[in-house]
């Protein structure tokens, strides 16, 4: 009985007291999500590329 209750208090809390975001709130946040994702992608590539250049100054100073 204790788990017939606790699954009927979860579909009322899901179908009545959870605030569920718009179709507009949903698709403003995934974008935003994917802009700041392609953001971070791009400074990481950044730092890599100049990590690269300074260890290819540093090993061709060392040969």
């Amino acid at each position: 009985m204790k788990l017939f209750k606790d699954i009927q208090e979860s579909y009322n809390e899901l179908r009545y007291k959870v605030s569920w975001p718009t179709q507009k709130q949903l698709i403003n946040s995934a974008v935003l999500v994917l802009i700041a994702s392609i953001v971070i992608a791009f400074v990481i590539m950044i730092i890599d590329w100049i990590f690269e250049r300074l260890m290819q100054l540093i090993y061709s100073i060392g040969s």
